[in-house]
């Protein structure tokens, strides 16, 4: 099984990469790819829509960077597969985990860059979520795209070209990824072991996202969470029913942040805490742990400078965290009501394609019929455009802007 085994649908970005790091380790021949199209750079930009695999495209070209085998990328040599595991030590990759990338992060990611290889061929920057850099990370990561180190590459992911600053693009080779089809989809699922009925509406209703596919396939709640989305146009008679579906949503996605995120903040606060030593006794052990002191004793805390501070950053790095978690969440559930306006509209229009959402056929044909083609594409319109809103606007409110979503969806 090789590298590239795990990119679905990307047969023409295999090639390129293929032959990029064919002749980036020398090998006679580049897959067939010859000039320009088999050049190794030392930036590259891997764009395409959520789904398309943008980070296991940029971490397949790294391991094949780094492969001990001919030509590159097996799959199963130690430089491949300590890349692929994230444990390479010619490997650092940056994913934000809150609402943007900052400058620290970035500084540490171009330092990291001005060392050499210790064991591989190339010292690879995995930079996931470019698209979340702010204007001063962007400038700092822009010296060293235009000063690279001769072993060092960068590997940046965003959505589209335009999502990065043109600064930062114009130094960088761009690779276009596209979904794949939900037969390829559905048929991953279904060498996973599951079951092909579960894999072919899994990857029909996750529309070519693979990740949204194997997380509908093997998760009953996320199924029923997206049935509950997808009741919505049909829950908005009243003024009233808007604001109750609004608030039932951003309710929904609060609940995933809370589950994805509650136990590992309190393990993150603790370990912060016994680091700092907050709370320890004199003693150096911990006042929870400590012998209880003599009548009439005082207990002598230690106090660590800056320990407030440190604390104080942690949660902000949290409280960023959650919220991400909350648009994440809200992202996909637009996705799936736009994914059911679109069948709507499929069905006005007589158009001979397949539904996103078969399993909705009754509403969406009631929908149809209840609604014209013009006022279908407003509200399908209305969906992407606060979709675009809310991940524009971290700082946007989403219950306010959920709310005028579906009283805009409701009057259409």
């Amino acid at each position: 099984m090789s590298v590239w085994d795990a990119l679905i649908g990307q047969e023409a970005v295999i090639e390129a990469l293929a032959g990029a790091a064919s002749t980036a380790a020398g090998v006679t021949g580049s897959g067939g790819l010859v000039g320009a199209r088999a050049a190794m750079t030392h930036s590259w930009l891997f764009t395409g829509p959520a789904g398309a695999g943008r980070s296991t495209a940029a971490r397949a070209f790294a391991a094949a960077l780094n492969c001990e085998n001919s030509p590159p990328g097996c799959g199963g040599c130690h430089g491949c597969h300590t890349v692929l595991t994230d444990t390479a030590s010619d490997l650092r990759s940056v994913r934000p985990e809150g609402l943007s990338l900052g400058v620290k992060d970035i500084r540490e990611l171009v330092r990291d860059a001005a060392s050499a290889p210790t064991s591989g061929r190339w010292r690879v920057l995995l930079l996931e979520d470019a698209d979340r850099l702010t204007d001063q990370a962007a400038n700092a990561l822009l010296k060293a795209l235009e000063e690279p180190a001769k072993r060092s590459v960068f590997l940046l992911c965003a959505p589209s070209v335009d999502d990065v600053l043109p600064t930062v693009r114009s130094r960088c080779r761009v690779v276009s990824l596209r979904l794949p089809t939900p037969t390829q989809v559905a048929a991953v699922l279904g060498r996973d072991g599951i079951d092909p009925a579960l894999a072919q509406f899994a990857a029909q209703a996750a529309a070519g996202d693979v990740d949204r596919a194997r997380s509908l396939a093997a998760d009953e709640a996320a199924r029923d969470r997206r049935t509950e989305v997808l009741r919505i146009p049909t829950r908005l008679q009243r003024t009233g029913d808007c604001l109750d579906a609004a608030a039932d949503l951003v309710a929904a996605a609060n609940a995933d942040a809370d589950a994805a995120n509650t136990n590992r903040d309190e393990a993150e606060t603790e370990a912060l805490k016994i680091s700092l030593g907050v709370g320890a006794t004199s003693a150096g052990s911990t006042a929870k742990r400590a012998r209880a002191p003599k009548p009439g004793a005082k207990t002598r805390a230690v106090a660590v400078r800056g320990a407030a501070g440190a604390l104080k950053e942690l949660a902000k790095t949290q409280k960023s965290r959650g919220r991400r978690t909350v648009l994440d969440s809200l992202d996909r559930a637009l996705v799936d009501l736009a994914g059911w306006y679109r069948d709507v509209l499929v069905v006005q229009l007589g158009a001979p394609v397949d539904a996103i959402h078969p399993d909705q056929g009754d509403a969406v044909t009631r929908a149809a019929r209840a609604s014209t083609p013009e006022q279908t594409l407003r509200r399908l319109e209305a969906v992407l455009r606060y979709r675009r809103k809310l991940a524009d606007n971290p700082a946007l409110v989403p219950l306010l802007a959920i709310e005028a979503l579906t009283l805009e969806l409701r009057t259409g």
